[in-house]
């Protein structure tokens, strides 16, 4: 099971690395907001009451913290909860 965690952790670093390395605007994919799947203090920005913004949600996969991914893998991202939503999550 911790490897499980290990390799998403891993795979959600690069995830977010990649993003953050910044191509020129022309070149960047189309990207969503996707919740339900970041690690607690890992989320974007906005994880709801409580919060206020990036890195401060208070558990792991919590469903109103959401991050930012490529358009169209949200929903393809499985975490111990579920998949990953483009809508907040209960």
């Amino acid at each position: 099971m911790k490897s499980k965690k290990a390799f998403f952790a891993a795979s959600l670093a690069l995830s977010l690395s990649a993003l953050a390395a910044g191509a020129h605007a022309d070149d960047q994919k189309p990207t969503e907001k996707c919740f339900g799947v970041a690690l607690a203090g890992q989320n974007d920005c906005s994880a709801g009451a409580g919060t206020s913004c990036a890195a401060t949600s208070k558990v792991d996969y919590q469903g109103n913290a959401w991050i930012i991914v490529d358009k169209g893998t949200c929903t393809q991202i499985k975490t111990p909860k579920g998949f990953g939503s483009l809508q907040e999550l209960p």
